[in-house]
Order: structure tokens, then sequence, then C-alpha cells
């Protein structure tokens, strides 16, 4: 006898609070428990599926996989190759993904006093650090490539008057941050985890942590100057 072909099964059905409001709509998309985590790790620019598990611990490959999934399905994220001779797919935020940055910093804002002590089970990234700081350095007049170094690793900023542009028309988010150094940064700041999280709760300004030595900095360009208040 033939074999009796299966129906085709049905795409779940997503969650949605059914409410005609835009922030109701905003977490019809962005609500689930990981999704603004993993646009948080894909701000940096494009990234492999075990690049982000690695850096979102805690969470199931099954779980993340199903996110990435939901994220393409709504628009925020798409999966591409990568030109050879790699072969790694990738993936990045799209145009309505990166503009969930101006969010993910009023979160990190807000959640800020929330870090003053770290607990035993709490991981830790260097580039989590990053949407803390950039309010920090959003007074900068100078532009460039700002390298920050803190003994759990390395990440880049992108300073100054055109990358707040950029952060407010949503606009080439891998540009203002990303992970690992930067090849050629225009200057580098050295630092701990505990200064970083007093500059974002606006404990200290930057200019107050370079004159009492708790933020070191490297390079002899005009962001160099800038930073050290010159």
């Amino acid at each position: 006898m033939p074999r009796q072909q299966q129906p085709a099964a049905r795409p779940a059905r997503r969650r949605s609070y059914d409410q005609f409001d835009a922030t109701a709509r905003a977490l019809d998309s962005v609500g689930d428990r990981w999704t603004l985590l993993i646009v948080r790790e894909l701000l940096g620019g494009p990234r492999r599926y075990t690049d982000l598990h690695a850096d979102l611990p805690g969470v199931s490959t099954d779980v993340l996989a199903s996110r990435l999934k939901d994220m393409e399905q709504t628009g925020l994220a798409l999966r591409r190759k990568l030109p050879p001779p790699s072969a790694a797919s990738v993936y990045e935020l799209t145009a309505r993904g990166r503009g969930l940055l101006p969010v993910l910093a009023a979160l990190a804002e807000w959640g800020a006093p929330a870090l003053a002590e770290r607990r035993p089970t709490d991981a830790v990234r260097a580039h989590w650090f990053a949407l803390p700081l950039l309010g920090a350095l959003a007074g900068l007049t100078r532009e460039g490539v700002l390298e920050v170094r803190l003994a759990e690793g390395e990440f880049h900023l992108r300073v100054g008057p055109g990358a707040g542009a950029a952060l407010t028309a949503a606009e080439a988010v891998a540009a203002v941050y990303g992970y690992g150094p930067a090849d050629r940064p225009d200057a580098r700041i050295v630092l701990d985890a505990e200064v970083c999280l007093e500059l974002a709760r606006g404990g200290a300004t930057l200019t107050e942590a370079v004159k009492d030595g708790r933020v070191e900095v490297l390079g002899e360009g005009p962001l160099a100057a800038e930073l050290r208040g010159a």
C-alpha cells in the first residue's frame, strides 16, 4: 500500500497580547525571554550561531534557535552566508532590529543601579559593558574609534557627535560598537568593571575617573587628548 502522506505541520502562531497599542505590538516581537539579549549580541555586528550560544550562557540550543527563527520571521534579523573562503552562516540585525539600540541603551541605564553587587552565579562578558558605557561617553566632541580594555576582555566604541547621530537615526549600529579590539583605534582606555558601572550609574564622570587614575588613557591623537581633559 502506498504510504499515507502526512499533512504539513502548521507554523505555530506566535503569542500576541492582541492589543491595538504600540507598546503591546513591540512586545509581541521582542517580549519573549532572550530576544532582547540576542539583539544586544547582534548590535556589534554579524555573529555565528556558536558565538551567540557562547555569549548567552544559560540559553538552551533549542530556545536560541527558536528565538532566531522568530526574529527572522518578524524582520528583526536575517541569516546569510559569508563569502568564500568562509562557509559559515551568520545572523545580523536588519534596519528594524538595529532600531532597538536606543531601547537597549535606555534599559541598560535603567538597570545599572541593580548591578551594585555581582552574584557568584553571574556570568560576565566584556562587551556587555558597552551599552552602559555609551552614556558616559556621549558628551565627547572628538569623533573616533575608542578601544575599551577590561580584565574580562576588549571591545570598541565609535564615539563623538557622528556616532550619536547614527545612534539616534538607528544607522549602521555595527559601527557604534563591536567585539574584540579595534584594528586602528584613535584612543584606548583601560579600566575595571566596577569603574565602568560607576560611570554608567552617574556616580562619577569620565573626566573625574581619568584624573584620579581609575581610567588610564592611551594614545596621542585628539580623541585621547580630550579624554585626558586637554
